[in-house]
């Protein structure tokens, strides 16, 4: 193995991910969310369609692979008339992805808040809307910390395959690198390493931030 190339490759995959992982990934989270915020309340309405459309939603995104999902808005959509570039693409994939898991996880966070903090909400005036926002959202929002880290760290691996459609993030600067000096082992090893590293950063700071949240939970 050439370490030599190892460490001059490194300079470029670092770029990509700062360029190219970490701004996908972002991009796409916070997306995701929004959309999953949408789905989770759809999920707890009354309203039998809302239900049913957040309920099929959630099945199909479940129920597909990923790199499908996302094979399906870059390739299939021209087919069809619709023409998105490699970037737009990835992102609307990864969104509705994260959207679809992470609708779950808010679904549960607000169904694990006691009745009674609705009861609440309805005797001092508010509507189911106004305590759906100011009560019952932000302590579903604390219980839903952990599990919305975990699905964050999941997607920074996840973008990985945005090189399948040829968006520049790491993982695809490490397949060029390896392509032109047939280093593969090496190189892949090397993007291994560094995905390593950004989980596990991220990884300490979810048990910070969860340390933190537990000091506002009566024991």
């Amino acid at each position: 193995m050439d370490f030599n190339l190892f460490w001059s490759s490194l300079g470029p995959m670092l770029l990509g991910a700062v360029k190219g992982t970490i701004p996908l990934t972002l991009a796409s989270f916070v997306l995701g969310l929004l959309i999953a915020l949408v789905i989770a309340v759809m999920r707890i309405s009354s309203n039998k369609v809302a239900n049913g459309v957040g309920r099929v939603y959630v099945s199909i995104i479940r129920g597909t692979p990923l790199l499908v999902q996302l094979f399906v808005i870059f390739y299939g959509l021209p087919t069809i008339g619709v023409k998105l570039d490699p970037w737009p693409s990835a992102i609307i994939a990864f969104s509705l992805n994260v959207g679809g898991y992470a609708a779950e996880i808010i679904r549960a966070a607000i169904l694990s808040v006691p009745r009674g903090q609705w009861e609440a909400g309805h005797m001092i005036g508010m509507s189911r809307n106004q305590t759906l926002l100011r009560i019952i959202l932000p302590q579903a929002a604390r219980v839903s910390v952990p599990p919305l880290s975990n699905t964050f760290i999941s997607l920074v691996k996840d973008t990985s395959l945005a090189s399948l459609i040829l968006v520049t993030e790491m993982f695809r600067v490490a397949q060029q690198v390896a392509a032109f000096s047939q280093e593969f082992m090496l190189l892949y090893l090397e993007a291994a390493l560094i995905y390593w590293v950004i989980c596990l950063i991220l990884s300490t700071a979810q048990t910070r931030v969860e340390k933190r949240l537990d000091r506002y939970v009566a024991h």
